[in-house]
C-alpha cells in the first residue's frame, strides 16, 4: 500500500535543522484513520481502501453511513476517501494506520491534495494581472476593465469566445495537490506531520497526505 493518510491543517510555524537552517514547515494532523471497506479486484473490478477520519456524532450521520461503519467496528466518520491500489490490499476492514507509516527512511518527500483558500469574485487585473486601460484622458470608468475581448472570435466559426479566455470571475476553492514536499518530522505519539512549506487551503481543512509518486 502506498501510505496515505487524511488530515487536518493546523497551521504553519518553523523548525531548525541540525545544521542551525530556518525551515518553514506546515503542521498536520494526520490519523489516525480506520479502513472501513477493502475493495479488491476480484470482486469489486480493482483494488482500493476506503479510510474514514475523524469521529462524528451519529445524529449528525445518516443509519447507512453508521451501519456501513459499524461493520468495520468503528462509529461513523466525518471524511471518508477511497485510496486507489496497483497491488491487492492486505488490510482489513477495522484496521487503524497513523503517522508511523510516514516515520521509516524510505519515506523522504510527500504529495499533498486540498482544496485551495476562495478568494471570491476577481477583476482581471487581481486575478490575471492585467494592466487595465490608460488613466489618462479619455478613459472614463473603464480603467480596470479587461478591454475588447470579441477578438478570441476566430473568422468562419461564429462569435462564440475560445474556451479559457481570460476574464474576470471566482477565483480559488479549487483541488490542488502540491508534489514532492519534504517531509521535516513525524510526531507519532500526537499524530503529527511536519511538511516543509505550505500547503492548499486555509486553516482547519481537511487534506489527504501520501507518500510522493515521483520522489521517495
Amino acid at each position: 500500500m502506498v501510505p496515505t493518510l487524511l488530515g487536518r491543517k493546523l497551521g504553519m510555524t518553523r523548525i531548525t535543522d541540525e545544521r542551525g537552517v530556518v525551515h518553514p514547515v506546515t503542521v498536520i494532523k494526520a490519523g489516525p484513520c480506520v479502513v472501513l471497506q477493502v475493495k479488491r479486484a476480484e470482486t469489486d473490478g480493482y483494488n482500493a481502501l476506503q479510510v474514514g477520519f475523524e469521529d462524528v456524532k451519529p445524529h449528525r450521520s445518516t443509519k447507512a453511513l453508521i451501519g456501513h461503519a459499524g461493520r468495520a467496528g468503528t462509529g461513523p466518520k466525518r471524511y471518508v476517501k477511497e485510496i486507489r491500489l496497483d497491488e491487492a490490499p492486505t488490510h482489513n476492514p477495522g484496521d487503524v494506520l497513523t503517522v508511523e507509516m510516514f516515520g521509516g527512511d524510505d519515506v523522504k518527500f510527500l504529495d499533498v491534495t486540498g482544496v485551495t483558500k476562495g478568494r471570491g469574485t476577481m477583476g482581471v487585473m487581481r486575478r490575471y494581472g492585467f494592466g487595465g486601460q490608460p488613466a489618462s484622458h479619455g478613459t472614463e470608468r473603464k480603467h480596470r476593465s479587461p478591454g475588447s475581448i470579441g477578438g478570441g472570435a476566430s473568422r468562419g466559426h461564429g462569435r462564440g469566445l475560445k474556451k479559457g479566455k481570460r476574464m474576470a470571475g471566482h477565483t480559488g476553492h479549487v483541488r490542488r495537490t502540491l508534489q514532492n514536499q519534504r517531509l521535516m518530522g513525524v510526531d507519532v505519539e500526537d499524530h503529527l506531520i511536519l511538511v516543509r512549506g505550505g500547503v492548499p487551503g486555509p486553516e482547519g481543512t481537511m487534506v489527504m497526505v501520501r507518500k510522493s509518486k515521483k520522489r521517495g
